[in-house]
Protein backbone atom coordinates (compact mmCIF):
# COMPACT_ATOMS: atom_id res chain seq x y z
CA UNK A 1 0.00 0.00 0.00
CA UNK A 2 3.00 2.32 -0.35
CA UNK A 3 1.38 4.27 -3.21
CA UNK A 4 -1.70 4.94 -1.06
CA UNK A 5 0.42 6.67 1.58
CA UNK A 6 -0.21 9.79 -0.51
CA UNK A 7 -3.83 9.79 0.74
CA UNK A 8 -2.81 9.79 4.42
CA UNK A 9 -2.49 13.59 4.46
CA UNK A 10 -6.21 13.80 3.65
CA UNK A 11 -7.06 11.36 6.44
CA UNK A 12 -5.18 13.69 8.81
CA UNK A 13 -7.06 16.67 7.41
CA UNK A 14 -10.46 15.10 8.17
CA UNK A 15 -9.40 13.14 11.27
CA UNK A 16 -12.23 14.40 13.49
CA UNK A 17 -15.02 13.42 11.08
CA UNK A 18 -13.34 10.07 10.52
CA UNK A 19 -13.06 9.49 14.27
CA UNK A 20 -16.75 10.33 14.67
CA UNK A 21 -17.54 7.94 11.83
CA UNK A 22 -15.57 5.14 13.49
CA UNK A 23 -17.34 5.65 16.84
CA UNK A 24 -20.75 5.77 15.13
CA UNK A 25 -19.93 2.59 13.16
CA UNK A 26 -19.07 0.71 16.35
CA UNK A 27 -22.30 1.92 18.01
CA UNK A 28 -24.37 0.87 14.97
CA UNK A 29 -22.88 -2.64 15.04
CA UNK A 30 -23.35 -3.00 18.80
CA UNK A 31 -27.08 -2.31 18.39
CA UNK A 32 -27.16 -4.91 15.60
CA UNK A 33 -25.87 -7.53 18.04
CA UNK A 34 -28.90 -7.07 20.28
CA UNK A 35 -31.24 -8.88 17.89
CA UNK A 36 -29.82 -12.48 17.87
CA UNK A 37 -29.70 -12.83 21.66
CA UNK A 38 -33.24 -11.54 22.06
CA UNK A 39 -34.48 -13.83 19.28
CA UNK A 40 -32.98 -16.66 21.37
CA UNK A 41 -34.76 -15.36 24.46
CA UNK A 42 -38.05 -15.04 22.56
CA UNK A 43 -37.87 -18.65 21.39
CA UNK A 44 -37.01 -19.73 24.94
CA UNK A 45 -40.15 -17.94 26.19
CA UNK A 46 -42.23 -19.86 23.64
CA UNK A 47 -40.58 -23.16 24.67
CA UNK A 48 -41.22 -22.43 28.35
CA UNK A 49 -44.85 -21.56 27.63
CA UNK A 50 -45.33 -24.72 25.54
CA UNK A 51 -43.71 -26.75 28.32
CA UNK A 52 -46.05 -25.20 30.84
CA UNK A 53 -43.24 -23.55 32.77
CA UNK A 54 -44.68 -20.01 32.57
CA UNK A 55 -48.16 -18.59 32.30
CA UNK A 56 -49.60 -17.20 29.06
CA UNK A 57 -49.83 -13.65 30.38
CA UNK A 58 -46.18 -13.66 31.43
CA UNK A 59 -45.17 -15.19 28.10
CA UNK A 60 -47.06 -12.48 26.23
CA UNK A 61 -45.53 -9.77 28.38
CA UNK A 62 -41.97 -11.08 27.89
CA UNK A 63 -42.46 -11.59 24.13
CA UNK A 64 -43.79 -8.05 23.72
CA UNK A 65 -40.86 -6.70 25.73
CA UNK A 66 -38.30 -8.63 23.64
CA UNK A 67 -39.96 -7.66 20.36
CA UNK A 68 -39.90 -3.99 21.34
CA UNK A 69 -36.21 -4.30 22.25
CA UNK A 70 -35.46 -5.98 18.89
CA UNK A 71 -37.40 -3.34 16.95
CA UNK A 72 -35.85 -0.50 18.95
CA UNK A 73 -32.33 -1.89 18.48
CA UNK A 74 -32.98 -2.30 14.74
CA UNK A 75 -34.21 1.31 14.46
CA UNK A 76 -31.23 2.64 16.41
CA UNK A 77 -28.86 0.50 14.35
CA UNK A 78 -30.41 1.87 11.15
CA UNK A 79 -30.18 5.44 12.44
CA UNK A 80 -26.51 5.11 13.38
CA UNK A 81 -25.79 3.32 10.08
CA UNK A 82 -27.23 6.36 8.32
CA UNK A 83 -24.98 8.65 10.39
CA UNK A 84 -22.04 6.35 9.62
CA UNK A 85 -22.54 6.81 5.91
CA UNK A 86 -23.05 10.55 6.36
CA UNK A 87 -19.64 10.84 8.02
CA UNK A 88 -17.26 8.34 6.42
CA UNK A 89 -18.73 8.36 2.90
CA UNK A 90 -18.95 12.16 2.95
CA UNK A 91 -15.29 12.33 3.98
CA UNK A 92 -14.42 10.15 0.98
CA UNK A 93 -16.16 12.70 -1.25
CA UNK A 94 -14.16 15.51 0.34
CA UNK A 95 -10.98 13.53 -0.28
CA UNK A 96 -12.04 12.90 -3.88
CA UNK A 97 -12.63 16.65 -4.30
CA UNK A 98 -9.24 17.52 -2.79
CA UNK A 99 -7.37 14.91 -4.80
CA UNK A 100 -8.96 16.01 -8.07
CA UNK A 101 -8.00 19.60 -7.31
CA UNK A 102 -4.46 18.53 -6.44
CA UNK A 103 -4.10 16.60 -9.71
CA UNK A 104 -5.62 19.43 -11.76
CA UNK A 105 -3.44 22.07 -10.08
CA UNK A 106 -0.38 19.93 -10.79
CA UNK A 107 -1.46 19.51 -14.42
CA UNK A 108 -1.48 23.28 -14.79
CA UNK A 109 1.86 23.56 -13.03
CA UNK A 110 3.58 21.18 -15.44
CA UNK A 111 5.49 22.51 -18.43
CA UNK A 112 4.49 22.44 -22.07
CA UNK A 113 6.72 19.48 -22.96
CA UNK A 114 4.71 17.26 -20.55
CA UNK A 115 1.59 17.76 -22.68
CA UNK A 116 3.49 16.84 -25.82
CA UNK A 117 4.34 13.47 -24.30
CA UNK A 118 0.90 12.63 -22.82
CA UNK A 119 -2.52 12.38 -24.41
CA UNK A 120 -5.54 14.32 -23.24
CA UNK A 121 -7.67 11.20 -22.82
CA UNK A 122 -5.14 9.64 -20.46
CA UNK A 123 -4.93 12.86 -18.43
CA UNK A 124 -8.71 12.96 -18.13
CA UNK A 125 -8.96 9.30 -17.15
CA UNK A 126 -6.47 9.66 -14.32
CA UNK A 127 -8.29 12.63 -12.82
CA UNK A 128 -11.71 10.96 -13.12
CA UNK A 129 -11.68 7.14 -13.16
CA UNK A 130 -8.49 6.67 -11.15
CA UNK A 131 -9.45 9.23 -8.51
CA UNK A 132 -12.83 7.48 -8.27
CA UNK A 133 -11.08 4.19 -7.45
CA UNK A 134 -9.05 5.90 -4.73
CA UNK A 135 -12.28 7.33 -3.27
CA UNK A 136 -13.58 3.79 -2.85
CA UNK A 137 -10.55 3.07 -0.67
CA UNK A 138 -10.99 6.27 1.36
CA UNK A 139 -14.73 5.68 1.91
CA UNK A 140 -16.47 2.31 1.45
CA UNK A 141 -13.30 0.29 2.13
CA UNK A 142 -12.65 2.17 5.37
CA UNK A 143 -16.28 2.00 6.48
CA UNK A 144 -16.75 -1.71 5.77
CA UNK A 145 -13.31 -2.46 7.20
CA UNK A 146 -14.26 -0.91 10.56
CA UNK A 147 -17.62 -2.65 10.36
CA UNK A 148 -15.92 -6.01 9.77
CA UNK A 149 -13.42 -5.62 12.60
CA UNK A 150 -16.19 -4.59 15.03
CA UNK A 151 -18.38 -7.58 14.14
CA UNK A 152 -15.48 -10.03 14.37
CA UNK A 153 -14.40 -8.60 17.72
CA UNK A 154 -17.92 -8.86 19.16
CA UNK A 155 -19.65 -11.85 17.57
CA UNK A 156 -16.94 -14.53 17.72
CA UNK A 157 -16.35 -14.20 21.49
CA UNK A 158 -20.13 -14.24 22.07
CA UNK A 159 -20.50 -17.38 19.95
CA UNK A 160 -17.73 -19.25 21.78
CA UNK A 161 -19.06 -18.09 25.15
CA UNK A 162 -22.58 -19.30 24.27
CA UNK A 163 -21.72 -22.68 22.65
CA UNK A 164 -18.00 -23.35 21.94
CA UNK A 165 -18.41 -26.55 19.90
CA UNK A 166 -21.24 -25.14 17.80
CA UNK A 167 -19.22 -21.93 17.24
CA UNK A 168 -16.21 -23.92 15.99
CA UNK A 169 -18.31 -25.83 13.43
CA UNK A 170 -20.24 -22.74 12.36
CA UNK A 171 -17.05 -20.80 11.64
CA UNK A 172 -15.24 -23.55 9.65
CA UNK A 173 -16.48 -22.43 6.16
CA UNK A 174 -15.80 -18.73 6.78
CA UNK A 175 -11.97 -18.76 6.55
CA UNK A 176 -12.31 -20.87 3.39
CA UNK A 177 -14.68 -18.25 1.98
CA UNK A 178 -12.23 -15.49 2.86
CA UNK A 179 -9.32 -17.26 1.12
CA UNK A 180 -11.40 -17.97 -1.99
CA UNK A 181 -12.61 -14.36 -2.17
CA UNK A 182 -9.02 -13.18 -1.71
CA UNK A 183 -7.83 -15.31 -4.63
CA UNK A 184 -10.70 -14.05 -6.77
CA UNK A 185 -9.86 -10.50 -5.75
CA UNK A 186 -6.26 -10.89 -6.95
CA UNK A 187 -7.56 -11.91 -10.37
CA UNK A 188 -10.07 -9.04 -10.26
CA UNK A 189 -7.20 -6.64 -9.50
CA UNK A 190 -5.20 -7.71 -12.54
CA UNK A 191 -8.16 -7.60 -14.86
CA UNK A 192 -9.56 -4.33 -13.50
CA UNK A 193 -6.14 -2.72 -14.00
CA UNK A 194 -6.31 -3.75 -17.66
CA UNK A 195 -9.81 -2.29 -17.89
CA UNK A 196 -8.62 1.02 -16.36
CA UNK A 197 -5.69 1.21 -18.79
CA UNK A 198 -8.03 0.52 -21.69
CA UNK A 199 -10.40 3.28 -20.57
CA UNK A 200 -7.51 5.74 -21.02
CA UNK A 201 -7.03 4.50 -24.59
CA UNK A 202 -10.76 4.75 -25.31
CA UNK A 203 -11.02 8.25 -23.77
CA UNK A 204 -8.09 9.44 -25.88
CA UNK A 205 -9.57 8.01 -29.10
CA UNK A 206 -13.04 9.48 -28.53
CA UNK A 207 -11.65 12.88 -27.48
CA UNK A 208 -9.51 13.10 -30.61
CA UNK A 209 -12.43 11.92 -32.77
CA UNK A 210 -14.79 14.59 -31.45
CA UNK A 211 -12.13 17.30 -31.70
CA UNK A 212 -11.27 16.33 -35.27
CA UNK A 213 -14.80 15.63 -36.50
CA UNK A 214 -14.54 18.29 -39.23
CA UNK A 215 -11.48 16.55 -40.71
CA UNK A 216 -13.21 13.17 -40.46
CA UNK A 217 -16.22 14.47 -42.35
CA UNK A 218 -14.11 16.35 -44.92
CA UNK A 219 -12.22 13.15 -45.79
CA UNK A 220 -15.32 10.92 -45.52
CA UNK A 221 -13.58 8.82 -42.87
CA UNK A 222 -16.74 7.91 -40.95
CA UNK A 223 -16.69 4.21 -42.02
CA UNK A 224 -13.04 3.87 -41.03
CA UNK A 225 -13.58 5.60 -37.67
CA UNK A 226 -16.67 3.46 -37.01
CA UNK A 227 -14.60 0.38 -37.79
CA UNK A 228 -11.86 1.48 -35.39
CA UNK A 229 -14.44 2.24 -32.69
CA UNK A 230 -15.90 -1.24 -33.29
CA UNK A 231 -12.48 -2.82 -32.72
CA UNK A 232 -11.95 -0.78 -29.55
CA UNK A 233 -15.47 -1.56 -28.33
CA UNK A 234 -14.88 -5.28 -28.92
CA UNK A 235 -11.61 -5.17 -27.01
CA UNK A 236 -13.30 -3.23 -24.21
CA UNK A 237 -16.15 -5.74 -24.12
CA UNK A 238 -13.72 -8.66 -23.94
CA UNK A 239 -11.75 -7.09 -21.10
CA UNK A 240 -14.92 -6.19 -19.21
CA UNK A 241 -16.34 -9.68 -19.77
CA UNK A 242 -13.14 -11.23 -18.44
CA UNK A 243 -13.58 -9.11 -15.33
CA UNK A 244 -17.33 -9.87 -15.09
CA UNK A 245 -16.72 -13.63 -15.33
CA UNK A 246 -14.49 -13.49 -12.26
CA UNK A 247 -16.85 -11.15 -10.42
CA UNK A 248 -19.65 -13.63 -11.10
CA UNK A 249 -18.04 -16.11 -8.67
CA UNK A 250 -18.24 -13.66 -5.79
CA UNK A 251 -21.83 -13.95 -4.56
CA UNK A 252 -22.41 -17.64 -5.47
CA UNK A 253 -19.40 -18.55 -3.34
CA UNK A 254 -20.71 -16.42 -0.52
CA UNK A 255 -24.18 -17.99 -0.69
CA UNK A 256 -22.61 -21.47 -0.80
CA UNK A 257 -20.54 -20.85 2.31
CA UNK A 258 -23.53 -19.33 4.12
CA UNK A 259 -25.50 -22.45 3.28
CA UNK A 260 -22.75 -24.79 4.51
CA UNK A 261 -22.38 -22.81 7.76
CA UNK A 262 -26.14 -22.88 8.31
CA UNK A 263 -26.21 -26.62 7.69
CA UNK A 264 -23.47 -27.10 10.27
CA UNK A 265 -25.36 -24.92 12.75
CA UNK A 266 -28.65 -26.78 12.25
CA UNK A 267 -27.10 -30.28 12.25
CA UNK A 268 -24.56 -29.86 15.05
CA UNK A 269 -26.88 -27.58 17.03
CA UNK A 270 -29.76 -30.03 16.61
CA UNK A 271 -27.65 -32.92 17.91
CA UNK A 272 -26.43 -30.83 20.85
CA UNK A 273 -30.01 -29.86 21.71
CA UNK A 274 -31.15 -33.48 21.58
CA UNK A 275 -28.17 -34.48 23.75
CA UNK A 276 -28.94 -31.68 26.21
CA UNK A 277 -25.68 -29.85 25.53
CA UNK A 278 -27.52 -26.61 24.74
CA UNK A 279 -30.55 -25.44 26.66
CA UNK A 280 -32.78 -24.12 23.87
CA UNK A 281 -33.54 -24.30 20.16
CA UNK A 282 -33.22 -20.53 20.34
CA UNK A 283 -29.43 -20.95 20.45
CA UNK A 284 -29.58 -22.48 16.96
CA UNK A 285 -31.63 -19.54 15.69
CA UNK A 286 -29.21 -17.14 17.41
CA UNK A 287 -26.22 -18.82 15.73
CA UNK A 288 -27.88 -18.77 12.30
CA UNK A 289 -28.29 -15.01 12.69
CA UNK A 290 -24.65 -14.67 13.82
CA UNK A 291 -23.43 -16.70 10.84
CA UNK A 292 -25.40 -14.55 8.42
CA UNK A 293 -24.04 -11.44 10.14
CA UNK A 294 -20.48 -12.69 9.78
CA UNK A 295 -20.70 -13.99 6.23
CA UNK A 296 -20.74 -10.58 4.55
CA UNK A 297 -17.84 -9.23 6.65
CA UNK A 298 -15.83 -12.36 5.85
CA UNK A 299 -16.56 -11.94 2.15
CA UNK A 300 -15.81 -8.24 2.56
CA UNK A 301 -12.23 -9.15 3.51
CA UNK A 302 -11.66 -10.29 -0.06
CA UNK A 303 -13.72 -7.45 -1.52
CA UNK A 304 -11.83 -4.89 0.54
CA UNK A 305 -8.58 -6.40 -0.67
CA UNK A 306 -9.84 -5.95 -4.24
CA UNK A 307 -10.78 -2.30 -3.55
CA UNK A 308 -7.41 -1.59 -1.97
CA UNK A 309 -5.57 -3.27 -4.85
CA UNK A 310 -7.52 -1.30 -7.45
CA UNK A 311 -7.00 1.91 -5.48
CA UNK A 312 -3.29 1.10 -5.23
CA UNK A 313 -3.08 0.63 -9.02
CA UNK A 314 -5.00 3.86 -9.64
CA UNK A 315 -3.00 5.89 -7.10
CA UNK A 316 0.19 4.59 -8.69
CA UNK A 317 -0.99 5.97 -12.04
CA UNK A 318 -1.89 9.28 -10.36
CA UNK A 319 1.45 9.44 -8.53
CA UNK A 320 3.30 8.94 -11.81
CA UNK A 321 2.02 12.36 -12.90
CA UNK A 322 2.21 13.96 -9.45
CA UNK A 323 5.89 13.02 -9.31
CA UNK A 324 6.51 14.73 -12.63
CA UNK A 325 8.61 17.81 -12.09
CA UNK A 326 8.02 20.83 -14.35
CA UNK A 327 11.02 21.69 -16.47
CA UNK A 328 10.14 25.40 -16.02
CA UNK A 329 10.16 26.56 -12.41
CA UNK A 330 9.60 29.95 -10.81
CA UNK A 331 12.91 30.81 -9.16
CA UNK A 332 11.88 34.22 -7.79
CA UNK A 333 9.14 34.63 -5.19
CA UNK A 334 8.67 38.41 -5.30
CA UNK A 335 7.08 40.13 -8.28
CA UNK A 336 9.41 41.75 -10.80
CA UNK A 337 8.51 44.73 -13.03
CA UNK A 338 8.68 44.14 -16.80
CA UNK A 339 9.40 47.03 -19.17
CA UNK A 340 9.93 45.14 -22.43
CA UNK A 341 13.56 45.06 -23.53
CA UNK A 342 14.42 41.57 -24.87
CA UNK A 343 17.87 40.27 -25.72
CA UNK A 344 18.93 36.88 -27.07
CA UNK A 345 22.63 36.10 -26.51
CA UNK A 346 24.01 33.16 -28.50
CA UNK A 347 20.83 31.18 -27.88
CA UNK A 348 20.55 27.58 -29.06
CA UNK A 349 17.55 25.33 -28.43
CA UNK A 350 16.61 21.73 -29.26
CA UNK A 351 13.17 20.20 -28.68
CA UNK A 352 13.47 17.12 -26.46
CA UNK A 353 10.51 15.26 -27.95
CA UNK A 354 11.66 15.53 -31.60
CA UNK A 355 15.38 16.24 -31.12
CA UNK A 356 15.03 19.05 -33.69
CA UNK A 357 17.42 21.95 -33.18
CA UNK A 358 15.16 24.96 -33.71
CA UNK A 359 17.66 27.76 -32.95
CA UNK A 360 21.41 27.81 -33.52
CA UNK A 361 23.46 30.49 -31.79
CA UNK A 362 20.91 33.29 -32.26
CA UNK A 363 21.69 36.82 -31.02
CA UNK A 364 19.58 39.98 -31.32
CA UNK A 365 18.21 42.85 -29.25
CA UNK A 366 14.67 44.23 -29.12
CA UNK A 367 14.58 47.55 -27.32
CA UNK A 368 11.72 48.60 -25.09
CA UNK A 369 8.74 49.75 -27.16
CA UNK A 370 10.11 48.46 -30.49
CA UNK A 371 8.16 46.41 -33.01
CA UNK A 372 10.17 43.57 -34.49
CA UNK A 373 8.97 41.28 -37.26
CA UNK A 374 10.36 37.77 -37.66
CA UNK A 375 10.20 36.14 -41.10
CA UNK A 376 11.48 32.91 -42.53
CA UNK A 377 10.53 29.60 -44.06
CA UNK A 378 8.46 26.98 -42.21
CA UNK A 379 10.58 25.37 -39.50
CA UNK A 380 13.07 28.24 -39.41
CA UNK A 381 12.53 28.73 -35.63
CA UNK A 382 10.25 31.78 -35.63
CA UNK A 383 7.64 30.44 -33.18
CA UNK A 384 10.40 29.08 -30.96
CA UNK A 385 11.64 32.62 -30.33
CA UNK A 386 8.19 33.60 -29.04
CA UNK A 387 7.95 30.47 -26.87
CA UNK A 388 11.35 31.16 -25.34
CA UNK A 389 10.43 34.80 -24.75
CA UNK A 390 7.39 33.67 -22.73
CA UNK A 391 9.66 31.10 -21.06
CA UNK A 392 7.54 28.16 -22.10
CA UNK A 393 10.92 26.43 -22.53
CA UNK A 394 14.41 27.10 -21.19
CA UNK A 395 17.33 27.46 -23.61
CA UNK A 396 19.98 24.74 -24.00
CA UNK A 397 22.82 27.24 -24.28
CA UNK A 398 23.19 31.00 -24.38
CA UNK A 399 21.05 33.41 -22.43
CA UNK A 400 17.84 35.42 -22.74
CA UNK A 401 17.70 38.78 -20.97
CA UNK A 402 14.55 40.78 -20.25
CA UNK A 403 15.30 44.36 -19.17
CA UNK A 404 18.95 43.28 -18.91
CA UNK A 405 18.04 40.62 -16.32
CA UNK A 406 18.43 36.87 -17.06
CA UNK A 407 14.97 35.52 -17.75
CA UNK A 408 15.35 32.80 -15.09
CA UNK A 409 15.84 35.50 -12.46
CA UNK A 410 12.43 37.03 -13.17
CA UNK A 411 9.23 36.06 -11.41
CA UNK A 412 7.52 33.72 -13.88
CA UNK A 413 4.02 35.03 -13.17
CA UNK A 414 5.23 38.64 -13.58
CA UNK A 415 6.83 37.76 -16.92
CA UNK A 416 3.84 35.96 -18.38
CA UNK A 417 1.40 38.39 -16.79
CA UNK A 418 3.03 41.17 -18.85
CA UNK A 419 2.79 39.24 -22.12
CA UNK A 420 -0.16 39.24 -24.50
CA UNK A 421 0.26 36.21 -26.76
CA UNK A 422 -1.70 35.26 -29.85
CA UNK A 423 -0.70 31.73 -30.92
CA UNK A 424 -0.51 30.49 -34.48
CA UNK A 425 -3.36 28.05 -33.82
CA UNK A 426 -5.95 30.35 -32.24
CA UNK A 427 -7.59 28.57 -29.30
CA UNK A 428 -10.97 29.68 -28.00
CA UNK A 429 -12.90 28.17 -25.11
CA UNK A 430 -16.45 26.78 -25.20
CA UNK A 431 -17.85 29.96 -23.71
CA UNK A 432 -19.36 33.25 -24.90
CA UNK A 433 -17.35 35.52 -27.19
CA UNK A 434 -17.41 38.17 -24.46
CA UNK A 435 -15.85 35.81 -21.90
CA UNK A 436 -13.27 34.62 -24.41
CA UNK A 437 -12.12 38.22 -24.90
CA UNK A 438 -12.29 38.90 -21.14
CA UNK A 439 -9.99 35.93 -20.63
CA UNK A 440 -7.24 38.50 -21.21
CA UNK A 441 -8.65 40.80 -18.52
CA UNK A 442 -11.19 39.25 -16.19
CA UNK A 443 -12.62 42.50 -14.78
CA UNK A 444 -12.88 44.26 -18.15
CA UNK A 445 -15.96 46.40 -18.74
CA UNK A 446 -18.29 45.88 -21.69
CA UNK A 447 -16.96 49.01 -23.38
CA UNK A 448 -13.39 47.68 -23.08
CA UNK A 449 -14.48 44.39 -24.66
CA UNK A 450 -16.11 46.21 -27.57
CA UNK A 451 -13.09 48.50 -28.02
CA UNK A 452 -10.73 45.50 -28.14
CA UNK A 453 -13.00 43.79 -30.68
CA UNK A 454 -13.07 46.91 -32.83
CA UNK A 455 -9.27 47.15 -32.79
CA UNK A 456 -9.13 43.51 -33.85
CA UNK A 457 -11.67 44.30 -36.64
CA UNK A 458 -14.08 41.61 -35.45
CA UNK A 459 -16.79 43.79 -33.86
CA UNK A 460 -18.94 43.94 -37.01
CA UNK A 461 -18.82 40.15 -37.36
CA UNK A 462 -19.88 39.67 -33.73
CA UNK A 463 -22.76 42.13 -34.07
CA UNK A 464 -24.02 40.05 -36.98
CA UNK A 465 -24.60 37.03 -34.71
CA UNK A 466 -28.06 36.61 -33.19
CA UNK A 467 -26.72 36.77 -29.60
CA UNK A 468 -23.83 39.07 -30.50
CA UNK A 469 -21.20 39.08 -27.71
CA UNK A 470 -23.19 36.48 -25.74
CA UNK A 471 -22.85 33.95 -28.56
CA UNK A 472 -21.55 30.70 -27.06
CA UNK A 473 -18.82 29.11 -29.14
CA UNK A 474 -18.44 25.43 -29.88
CA UNK A 475 -15.41 23.46 -28.72
CA UNK A 476 -12.14 25.17 -29.69
CA UNK A 477 -14.20 28.02 -31.21
CA UNK A 478 -15.52 25.83 -34.03
CA UNK A 479 -18.52 28.17 -34.42
CA UNK A 480 -16.26 30.86 -35.95
CA UNK A 481 -14.25 30.95 -39.16
CA UNK A 482 -10.46 30.78 -39.03
CA UNK A 483 -10.09 34.52 -39.51
CA UNK A 484 -12.72 35.31 -36.88
CA UNK A 485 -11.00 33.04 -34.36
CA UNK A 486 -7.69 34.79 -34.99
CA UNK A 487 -9.23 38.22 -34.54
CA UNK A 488 -11.02 37.25 -31.29
CA UNK A 489 -7.65 35.95 -30.05
CA UNK A 490 -6.07 39.29 -30.99
CA UNK A 491 -8.84 41.13 -29.10
CA UNK A 492 -8.11 38.93 -26.08
CA UNK A 493 -4.43 39.99 -26.18
CA UNK A 494 -5.21 43.69 -26.78
CA UNK A 495 -7.62 43.99 -23.84
CA UNK A 496 -4.85 42.80 -21.52
CA UNK A 497 -2.70 45.85 -22.35
CA UNK A 498 0.59 44.08 -21.54
CA UNK A 499 4.13 45.38 -21.89
CA UNK A 500 5.00 42.76 -24.51
CA UNK A 501 2.93 41.49 -27.43
CA UNK A 502 3.72 38.16 -29.13
CA UNK A 503 1.86 37.65 -32.41
CA UNK A 504 2.54 34.29 -34.02
CA UNK A 505 1.39 34.44 -37.65
CA UNK A 506 -2.01 35.51 -36.31
CA UNK A 507 -3.17 37.23 -39.52
CA UNK A 508 -2.69 34.30 -41.89
CA UNK A 509 -6.46 33.68 -42.21
CA UNK A 510 -7.55 37.26 -42.92
CA UNK A 511 -7.58 39.14 -46.22
CA UNK A 512 -5.00 41.84 -46.98
CA UNK A 513 -7.41 44.76 -46.45
CA UNK A 514 -8.45 43.49 -43.02
CA UNK A 515 -4.81 42.77 -42.26
CA UNK A 516 -3.85 46.33 -43.06
CA UNK A 517 -6.61 47.71 -40.82
CA UNK A 518 -5.65 45.42 -37.94
CA UNK A 519 -1.95 46.31 -38.29
CA UNK A 520 -2.77 50.01 -38.13
CA UNK A 521 -4.83 49.41 -34.98
CA UNK A 522 -2.07 47.27 -33.52
CA UNK A 523 0.45 49.99 -34.16
CA UNK A 524 -1.65 52.42 -32.10
CA UNK A 525 -2.41 49.88 -29.35
CA UNK A 526 1.19 48.71 -29.07
CA UNK A 527 2.68 52.19 -28.90
CA UNK A 528 5.47 52.22 -26.29
CA UNK A 529 5.03 48.44 -25.94
CA UNK A 530 7.43 45.81 -27.23
CA UNK A 531 5.93 43.75 -30.05
CA UNK A 532 7.21 40.61 -31.78
CA UNK A 533 5.34 39.66 -34.94
CA UNK A 534 5.94 36.33 -36.65
CA UNK A 535 4.65 36.30 -40.21
CA UNK A 536 5.06 34.92 -43.71
CA UNK A 537 3.85 38.19 -45.27
CA UNK A 538 6.03 41.20 -45.96
CA UNK A 539 2.93 43.38 -45.51
CA UNK A 540 2.88 42.45 -41.80
CA UNK A 541 6.58 43.23 -41.43
CA UNK A 542 7.43 46.24 -43.56
CA UNK A 543 6.38 48.85 -40.98
CA UNK A 544 8.29 47.20 -38.13
CA UNK A 545 11.24 48.96 -36.50
CA UNK A 546 13.36 45.93 -37.24
CA UNK A 547 13.02 42.74 -39.24
CA UNK A 548 14.73 39.43 -38.45
CA UNK A 549 15.13 36.82 -41.18
CA UNK A 550 15.60 33.25 -39.96
CA UNK A 551 16.66 30.21 -41.94
CA UNK A 552 17.19 26.75 -40.48
CA UNK A 553 17.48 28.13 -36.96
CA UNK A 554 20.07 30.77 -37.86
CA UNK A 555 19.75 34.54 -38.10
CA UNK A 556 20.19 35.21 -41.82
CA UNK A 557 19.42 38.94 -42.08
CA UNK A 558 18.58 41.82 -39.75
CA UNK A 559 17.49 45.37 -40.50
CA UNK A 560 14.64 47.67 -41.52
CA UNK A 561 12.39 47.13 -44.54
CA UNK A 562 14.40 49.60 -46.61
CA UNK A 563 17.76 48.15 -45.58
CA UNK A 564 16.78 44.55 -46.34
CA UNK A 565 14.99 45.44 -49.57
CA UNK A 566 18.10 47.20 -50.90
CA UNK A 567 20.22 44.03 -50.78
CA UNK A 568 19.72 40.74 -52.58
CA UNK A 569 18.52 38.05 -50.24
CA UNK A 570 15.55 36.21 -48.82
CA UNK A 571 13.61 39.34 -47.83
CA UNK A 572 13.94 41.27 -51.10
CA UNK A 573 13.03 38.14 -53.06
CA UNK A 574 10.00 37.50 -50.83
CA UNK A 575 8.94 41.13 -51.18
CA UNK A 576 9.12 41.05 -54.98
CA UNK A 577 7.22 37.75 -55.17
CA UNK A 578 4.42 38.92 -52.88
CA UNK A 579 4.23 42.29 -54.64
CA UNK A 580 3.77 40.60 -58.03
CA UNK A 581 1.13 38.25 -56.55
CA UNK A 582 -0.78 41.27 -55.26
CA UNK A 583 -0.63 43.01 -58.61
CA UNK A 584 -1.86 39.88 -60.37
Amino acid sequence: MKELKHVNKYFKKYWFKLLMGIVITIIARVFTLVMPSYVNKSISVVENFMGGKIAESLAREQLLQYILIIVGAALLSGFFTFLMRQTIINVSRYIEYDLKNEVFDHYQFLSLDFYKKNRTGDLMNRISEDVGQVRMYAGPALMYGINTITLFACIIPIMFFTAPKLAAYALIPLPILSVLIYQISRIIHRRSTKVQEFLSTLSTFTQETFSGVSVIKAYALEPRINSEVGVLALEGKNRSMDLAKVNAWFFPLMVLMIGISNIFVIYIGGRQYLNGEIASVGVIAEFILYVNMLTWPVAIVGWLTSIVQRAEASQKRINEFLKEKPSITNNVAETTPIKGKIEFKNVSFTYNDTNITALKNISFVVNEGETVAILGKTGAGKSTILDLTARLYDVDSGEILVDDVPIKELNLESLRGNIGAVPQDAFLFSDSIKNNIKFGKENASESEVIEAAKNAVVHENIMGFSKQYDTVLGERGITLSGGQKQRVSIARALIKEPQVYLFDDCLSAVDTETEEEILNNLKKASKNRTTLIVSHRVSSAKNADKILILDDGKLLQEGTHEELNDVDGYYSELYRNQLSEKEN
